[in-house]
């Protein structure tokens, strides 16, 4: 099958590959987070494909070690990039990604994991992802994807020489891929929220979107809490308010529609360095904490219906975060 056909059939399912037949000005991503509470093991691997304006690409795969503070960036060929034509499933080099497991195998890293109950994005003709019909809009800077909010974990880390049982942690999965990611953003996830009953999970990203000769302020934003999924974001006509504390040292989001209100406060805490694309090759740079604590209110009609602590969370703000306030 020719990759146009390709491309077709993947826009109705954002978490597998999008990208082929794209050789410039181009990236694809997935970022898989995995958290292990009771051996203090926060990771995220995110990995990738890259091409720049003059066609150079490579495969990647970057890992961030939430708890030292640390990132390492693994470069491969684009050869060693092999992708499944009809679902998401991908390897690169020795390491294998898909819905329900992940494969790792570095000199001081190996990673053994396969997800139970995978929490997928509930797709619809017209919202196939949770970017809603935006997805279909064409030549979008930076396209998203939510592959699954919750799944539980089995199977092993193995760290230097130590063995970790991860069968108590829990995972989350997300994707971008485009040209770039955006000049200025906040984004933030947990899977750990205080008080809940059930598996929960709350993500968040606030960014300025270039739009032809424009640009305008883009957001998505899911609470999974006690069963119940609640949505804000851009297409579904909700909206978001940003402050930032003097000196920038917290960001604070309210979120909103007809019916609910959500507030989330946050503060940067240490991290490791990303590299984050731009024009498709990655030369960016982006600090992520794993360690972050967000505070997080929601009110359905006025009604205080969750309040507590998000822990454990990723959060990125990126140098340029204050443009929100005017976009």
């Amino acid at each position: 099958m020719d990759d146009f056909l390709l491309r077709r059939r993947a826009a109705f399912d954002p978490p597998r590959f999008q990208g082929w037949g794209r050789r410039r000005r181009y990236f694809e991503g997935w970022y898989f987070k995995v958290v292990v509470p009771e051996h203090r093991l926060a990771y995220a691997f995110i990995p990738g494909i890259s091409y720049d304006a003059a066609g150079e690409g490579h495969s990647f795969l970057q890992v961030l070690d939430g708890v030292a503070a640390t990132a390492s960036y693994h470069e491969y060929t684009t050869v060693d990039f092999r992708s499944a034509a009809y679902r998401f499933d991908v390897q690169v080099g020795p390491h294998c990604f898909a819905t329900d497991r992940l494969r790792v195998d570095l000199p001081e890293l190996q990673v053994d994991l396969n997800f139970e109950g995978v929490t997928p994005w509930p797709s619809r003709f017209l919202a196939p992802g949770i970017m809603g019909w935006y997805s279909f809009v064409p030549r979008m800077q930076c396209y998203h994807g939510l592959v699954s909010f919750h799944h539980r974990i089995q199977g092993n880390i193995q760290v230097g020489r130590k063995v970790y049982d991860a069968s108590s942690g829990v995972g989350y999965t997300e994707k971008d891929w485009g040209s770039g990611f955006p000049e200025a953003w906040i984004w933030g996830q947990s899977n750990h929220l205080s008080g809940t009953r059930e598996p929960a999970s709350l993500m968040l990203s606030v960014a300025v979107i270039p739009w032809l000769t424009s640009s305008f302020r883009g957001f998505l934003c899911t609470l999974l809490l006690d069963g119940e999924l609640y949505t804000f974001t851009t297409w579904s006509g909700a909206r978001v308010e940003v402050d930032f504390a003097p000196n920038a040292e917290s960001v604070t989001l309210v979120f909103s529609n007809r019916r609910h209100r959500l507030t989330i406060t946050g503060q940067p805490a240490p991290g490791g360095h990303l590299a984050s694309p731009i024009g498709g090759a990655m030369t960016g740079k982006i600090q992520e904490s794993l360690q972050a604590e967000l505070a997080v209110r929601l009110e359905k009609d006025q009604t205080v219906v969750y309040e507590g602590t998000a822990s454990w969370a990723g959060l990125e703000v990126s140098e340029n975060a204050p443009e929100l306030l005017g976009a």
